[in-house]
Parts: structure tokens; sequence; C-alpha cells
């Protein structure tokens, strides 16, 4: 079962190993989050942080306001407070949609105040809460202690560092919805986690404890005394280097702990359900997964890919165990048409939209594969039922980006997705939908 995407993540991998690449001046997908503008591409849904520290000696604005939001801050920048935000409107358009599993629909997908900053010179903040859908939910609340780049300690709610789409920046994904891997990773979870890079940059870490938040779900608490240990390792060897492969880098990060309770759902990029758990079972016993993944930048192309795998020990109501596994995996090329570099943290136009100048921003052409399958036991067992679970998924993505600014973005892409399984019948019919999104971050 695991034969083509271990294959596809394999190739990836070693196909890199003799290059390197990542944002512009981008460098990997790091284990914490950073500035967009620096070195590495940072894991937070946010858009950049802070800029980096400066001399002693030079005093800082007390106010100011640009394209990464509004600043109040000490003279040193030692006390700082930044008030940032993003927005996403959307649009699902489903074709050829005669089981009616789907509805067209517009909705706020994303509806996000940041504030953060620093107090003082060892420690940093970011409060996100999220009003997308008409919902509020507290998406990242955390600390950071940074003693050196290459020793901090991070403690609350955040993203686990884990999926390398998942530590990307909601503002900075390729597609309107992220790949399949990113269901089968953690989400946010609460915990505490030391993180840091080393030589440079070259090797980015991160390693911690936490609740242990279900496959793309987050966590705000925990229901048993066990916990998770999660870790990443991604290697940029060329970083400080200047040649094509300054920006390739890869990876691989896990979770292992032991867990209870409900059993996560699994939605397609048009938020179907695309495997429903059979009533009654839920998890009990240890969950594992891994997360291998590389990504290359380099001028105006880009390409992201990673594979995942989740085992998880079930019980059914019977009280006999299982093992429920699943496998996803993706591959996502970007090229930029016009007006900047691909990059990890996203397009910044060189020429944002100004008619009356002849500048029109920047576009960028996506294409993407990605696949979910679980694992023919898992079918055989009866954990999952049969008249609406597919047992495989495939699907093939292509889009066009256009960031006006580095503030206003608008996306377009189109989404096939096929099924083995899924219906009473045999085969669920595919699904094809249209997205569009306006973004609005500062």
């Amino acid at each position: 079962m695991r034969t083509v995407p271990l294959a596809v993540a394999a190739t990836v991998v070693l196909a890199a190993s003799p290059l390197r690449a990542q944002e512009t001046p981008a460098a990997p997908p790091a284990a914490v989050e950073k500035p967009a503008d620096t070195a590495a591409a940072k894991p937070q849904e946010t858009p950049p942080d802070k800029p980096a520290d400066k001399p002693a000696d030079k005093k800082l604005a007390s106010a100011s306001a640009g394209p990464d939001g509004f600043v109040l801050q000490n003279e040193s920048g030692d006390f700082r407070l930044q008030l940032r935000a993003y927005a996403q409107f959307d649009g699902r358009f489903f074709s050829g949609d005669e089981g009616a599993l789907a509805v067209d629909t517009f909705v706020l997908r994303r509806v996000r105040p940041i504030l953060q900053g620093s107090l003082g010179r060892y420690f940093d903040f970011n409060l996100m809460p999220d009003f997308g859908g008409g919902v509020a939910v507290l998406q990242d609340a955390y600390l950071d202690f940074k003693p050196s780049p290459k020793l901090r300690v991070r403690v609350g709610k955040y993203k686990a560092p884990v999926g390398l789409e998942r530590l990307q920046s909601a503002t900075a994904i390729s597609f309107v919805e992220r790949a399949f891997p990113t269901a089968l990773v953690p989400n946010r979870d609460v915990g505490v986690m030391l993180h840091g890079e080393l030589l440079g940059g070259v090797v980015s870490y991160a390693g911690g404890i936490f609740d242990g938040a279900p496959d793309g779900g987050s966590a705000d608490s925990d229901t048993n005394d066990s916990k998770d240990l999660a870790g990443r390792l991604f290697l940029s060897p060329w970083k400080r280097g200047s040649g094509a492969l300054k920006d390739l880098g890869f990876g691989i990060a896990g979770t292992t702990g032991k867990q209870t309770g409900p059993l996560p759902a699994y939605r397609s990029g048009g938020q179907t359900s695309v495997i429903t758990i059979v009533t009654g079972i839920t998890a009990d016993g240890t969950r594992t997964r891994w997360s291998p993944q590389a990504s290359f930048y380099s001028g105006r192309f880009g390409l992201l890919a990673e594979y995942a795998e989740s085992s998880s020990t079930v019980r059914k109501a019977d009280g006999t165990r299982y093992d429920l596994d699943a496998s996803a995996w993706q591959a996502t090329a970007t090229v930029v048409l016009a007006g900047d570099k691909a990059s990890y943290s996203g397009l910044r136009p060189t020429s944002p939209f100004d008619p009356s100048k002849g500048q029109w921003g920047a576009l960028e052409l996506v294409a993407r594969v990605h696949g979910l399958e679980l694992d023919a036991a898992s079918v055989d067992d009866g954990l999952i039922d049969p008249t609406k679970s597919a047992r495989e998924i495939s699907a093939w993505a292509v889009g066009l980006n256009w960031s006006l600014t580095r503030n206003v973005k608008q996306m377009a892409d189109f989404e096939h997705v096929s099924f083995k399984g899924g219906a009473a019948s045999g085969d669920r019919d595919s699904e094809n939908v249209f997205f569009i999104r306006t973004q609005l971050s500062f």
C-alpha cells in the first residue's frame, strides 16, 4: 500500500540531498516561528513576525505602521507590541455533485486578529483567536523564552512541530485548502517545546511534550494522563552558500503517545467527509505518526513534498482492539509567472499593484498531486463504514494566485478527487470543486 507514496517521498529526498532550498531570501521550513523574511520559514499561521533586533545604540520609532502591521515599542525594541490580522473570504462550488454531498457556499474561512510582541529582551508572546465560520476559537497563545537562537523554550498552545505544509502560514499556502498529509498530523496542541537552529540555520530542530491532538485536529486540554512526544529535525546543508541549492531542505518529523477517546473526522479539500469511523470505536492505545518531508525553492520555481503515516490502536464496543492505519502523500509545484521569486513564506510582489505605473503585482501558477489511503486490514476489520468511506483517494489540482500587494491576494483553483469505495454500490462519484479566495493580511 505504501510503496508508491514512500517511493515518491524517497525520490524527492534523495534528489534533494545534492540540493537545497527555501524561502526568498528564505530557507528551509524551520521548526519554530520566524519572521517570514528571514532565512528560516515560519511554522505558525501568522503573517511576518517582527524585524530583526536592532543595534543597542540605535533608537527605534515608538510607533509605526506598515505592511506587517501596527507597532508600539520602546527605544530599544525590548518591549514591543504588534497588532496584525488576516481574513480569508472563500467560495466553494461543486460540479457534477449528483449525490448532493456538498453545498456551493461562500464562507469566511479564517478571521484572525493577532497580538504579539516582546516582554523584555528574552521573552516573546503571541495571541491569536479565530472567528472564521462565526465560531470563536483560540488558535495560538504562547510564550517563547529565547536565551539564544540555538535554544528556545515555547510554552502554551501552538502548532505541533510535524507537518511541513501544516507549519506553513495559512497566508502563504499554494492552494485554498491543504493537501491530504495535513489530515494525518496534529494541528495545534498544548505543551512545552524546545526548539532552535544550529550552525547558522543549517540544522533546525524542535521537540516537546504535548496533550496529544488528534489527526488533523487541535487540542485545548487533555482527557487522560498520557501525553504525546513530538519532534522534528530539518536540514538545510547549503543554506550558508549562494548557489542554486541554497534553498533546499529536507527532514523528518513524528509523534508517539498513548491516547483514548473519539477518533477524528477525515475530509476532502471541499470539506466533505471521506472516511467515517464506525460508531462506538474509539482510540485506546498507542498512536504513532511519522512524516519525511522536503522543499526546494530556486528563482521562480518551488517544490514541496511530504509523506505522512498515522497508526492508532482502537477499541470496538465489544472491547476488542485493532490498528487503524492510514497514509498520505503530496507533491506541490509552483512557478512564478511575474513579479517575484518563489518562496515557502509566500509571494512578496516587487512591483505592487498600481496601474498608473504599469505595475500589476505577482502571478503564480501552482499544481499539485496528493492522495490518502487506508490500510487493507483497517477496512477488513470493520473499523470504517464501507458505504461512506473510501479506502483510497487520489487527487490533482491546478490554480492561479495573484498577489496584488503584500497585503491583498486573490486565489482561484480547481481540484478533481477520485475515490475507490465509499458508496453502497461501489466507488463514490468523483468530486470536482472550484475554489476562490480573497485574502487580506497585515
